[in-house]
C-alpha cells in the first residue's frame, strides 16, 4: 500500500508520519518513508528546485519535469520499496500539482490530471491535513529554519484552496480516496493515526467507495 501525507506547511504532516511509522513498525508492519521527489534526473531537479524557490519559470517545462520526475521516482524508489512492504510519502502528486497551480495562477485539475497519468504512483489512500492555515503559520514561526514563499500567509491561504480543489480533483480522475481531516488536537491526530491504521493493517482489500468522502 501506498500512502501519501499532504497539506500545507505547518499542518502536522511531519507529527503524523512520525506517530505512523512509529506505530506501524510496533506492530511489526515494515511501513518504509520516502520524499514528495526523486531527484534522479538532473534537468528535472534544476526545474523542481527552482520552483519550490517560487520561480515559475515555463509552465510547460515545469509540467514535464514533474511528470519526469513523478515517473522516476515511481520507478526507481516507490516500487522496490512496496515490494518489502507498505510505503508512507510526506507529500507526492498532490502537492506537486499545487505548486504548479500557485505559481502559474491556473487551475490545479489540469496538473492533477496530468501527474495522475502515473498510474504507479497512485497512492491507494491520500490524507489531507486540513488545519487552519493561522494555525499552521503559529506552528511555523516556531521553527528556526529559513521561511519558504509558500509559508508566507498569503500564499499558504492559497495553497489550503488549492489542495482542496487538487483533492476532489484527484478522486474524479482516479476514482481513489481522499480523507480530509485537520490535525489541530491530540483528539485528530489520534483519528488520523487510528484511520491510517486500519488501511495499513489491510493492504489488498479495496478501499470502500465511501471512503472517498471526509470523514
Amino acid at each position: 500500500m501506498l500512502l501519501a501525507l499532504e497539506g500545507i506547511a505547518g499542518a502536522g504532516k511531519s507529527t503524523l508520519r512520525d506517530r505512523l511509522l512509529a506505530t506501524a513498525h510496533a506492530e511489526g508492519i515494515p511501513l518504509s518513508h520516502i520524499g514528495q521527489f526523486s531527484w534522479l534526473s538532473h534537468h528535472a531537479t534544476h526545474t523542481l528546485i527552482r520552483l519550490r524557490a517560487g520561480r515559475g519559470g515555463n509552465e510547460q517545462e515545469a509540467i514535464e519535469a514533474a511528470a519526469q520526475d513523478l515517473s522516476l521516482h515511481s520507478r526507481f524508489n516507490i516500487a522496490p520499496a512496496l515490494t518489502e512492504g507498505p510505503v508512507l510519502a510526506d507529500r507526492l502528486t498532490l502537492s506537486t500539482a499545487c505548486l504548479l497551480a500557485l505559481l502559474h495562477q491556473q487551475p490545479v485539475d489540469a496538473y492533477v490530471e496530468r501527474l495522475a497519468e502515473q498510474t504507479r504512483a497512485r497512492p491507494q489512500l491520500t490524507v489531507l491535513l486540513t488545519t487552519d492555515p493561522a494555525i499552521c503559520h503559529v506552528r511555523i514561526t516556531r521553527r528556526a529554519t529559513e521561511r519558504r514563499f509558500t509559508e508566507r500567509p498569503e500564499a499558504a491561504t492559497r495553497l489550503a484552496d488549492l489542495y482542496n480543489e487538487a483533492a476532489d480533483a484527484w478522486t474524479k480522475a482516479t476514482g481513489l480516496p481522499v480523507l480530509k481531516h485537520p490535525c489541530t488536537t491530540h483528539s485528530d491526530l489520534e483519528a488520523l493515526v487510528d484511520a491510517c491504521m486500519e488501511d495499513l493493517r489491510s493492504p489488498g482489500i479495496p478501499t470502500a467507495p465511501n471512503k472517498e468522502a471526509s470523514r
